[in-house]
């Protein structure tokens, strides 16, 4: 396949127009003969697939079903949209639930959908105060033993672990799991003196800033603060218009830079649906428009792909399409440990890429694994 016209995002982070080359479900860097079909990309950016990396479900399935079924209908949604490689977040369950999911996960080939490439452990090591629409029956202390069971059964997807780093025993497990998986802070009532340390200790990432913690304060500048003081800590942005003002993304940008903000949808089953009742962690979710909350008012999740999010980060947020490229694909790649394989329009990369119309961003074509999935 020879994709012809487009202006292509480059790993230089700007567009350029030029011709992509796909053999055998990968990028090349020359042309070869038999190469005979074209896709026209006049008129379109061309856009690495996106990666992410902090969602729960999608189209009336969640991840923590536990089923092949499930992960199988989030994958096929996720990569009709654009999003090529994802790593679906627990929610706060039992050990034995987790251990449920862990095994769908584990015994899930990817060939179809979205490349399922890791799992966000987002519960049940957080703080109760800073619950949101987790559920509190099941939150947990930090537990390696616990951490431990979970990553075996799930052959050793959990990419990510999110803690509240004020519970007892998170700094223990800090300590223990930096070098295996990435450490978040999350659901959390740390101030600012508490979420350093952590840092200090080997958490670098944070988990859909802004929510679920602390504010910033003058006196008094929380979790979000430390996080930005400190050149090795990443922070997730949900964009969809509803969790996070865009003054405050926009600012958000220029604070971390945007080589260290990943955008995530952190969706819900009704993503891909219509208005209704759903089900988060086991509670019940009412869902209008791009808002989901719980019967109390509380958000729970979005209903926001990743790929709308980055579109609303450009049209609503003002945030530059090179930027928003870079926060949704290449930095999420790099946050889970795949940029060898995924993230990139480059040479030898798995060839996930997305057409998008110039003039208003509309997805023109999907081309997985060098197939066009429209």
């Amino acid at each position: 396949m020879i994709i012809k016209n487009a202006e292509v995002y480059t790993e230089a982070g700007r567009f350029e127009k030029k011709d992509i080359y796909i053999r055998a479900g990968k990028f090349a860097d020359a042309p070869e003969a038999g190469d005979e079909e074209i896709v026209d990309g006049t008129g379109c950016y061309a856009i690495p697939g996106l990666t992410d990396i902090h969602f729960h479900g999608c189209v009336g399935h969640d991840f923590c079903d536990g089923t092949e079924e499930a992960i199988q209908a989030i994958a096929d949604y996720e990569a009709s949209v654009g999003v090529t490689t994802i790593v679906p977040a627990t929610m706060t369950f039992s050990e034995e639930k987790l251990t449920q999911i862990s095994h769908a996960a584990r015994d899930h080939k990817n060939g179809r959908g979205a490349d399922l490439c890791g799992i966000n452990m987002e519960g049940p090591f957080i703080a109760p105060a800073r619950k949101g629409a987790q559920n509190g029956k099941y939150i947990h202390q930090p537990d390696t033993a616990m951490f431990d069971r979970l990553q075996e059964a799930s052959g050793h997807l959990y990419k990510l672990v999110d803690l509240a780093p004020e519970m007892e025993g998170a700094m223990e497990f800090i300590r223990a799991k930096k070098d295996e998986v990435v450490l978040s802070i999350a659901h959390t009532t740390a101030d600012y003196e508490t979420a350093k340390a952590a840092i200090e200790a080997g958490v670098h990432h944070i988990t859909h800033l802004y929510n679920a913690m602390n504010g910033i304060n003058h006196r008094e500048p929380g979790p979000v603060i430390a996080a930005s003081d400190d050149d090795r800590c990443e922070a997730e942005l949900i964009c969809d218009g509803v969790h996070i003002h865009p003054a405050v993304v926009r600012n958000t940008l220029k604070m971390f830079g945007e080589d260290r903000v990943i955008f995530i949808s952190d969706t819900m089953m009704a993503a891909g649906l219509d208005d209704g009742m759903y089900e988060l962690g086991g509670q019940p979710v009412i869902v209008k428009g791009n808002r989901a909350t719980l019967e109390d008012g509380t958000l729970a999740g979005s209903n926001t792909n990743l790929m709308d999010c980055m579109k609303t980060a450009v049209r609503m947020m003002k945030v530059p399409l090179e930027t928003a490229v870079r926060c949704a694909a290449v930095n999420s790649a790099k946050s889970v440990g795949i940029y060898d394989r995924y993230g990139s329009i480059t040479c030898g990369k798995v060839a996930n890429v997305v057409l998008l119309e110039k003039e208003d961003l509309k997805t023109k074509q999907v081309i997985l694994r060098g197939e066009c999935l429209k």
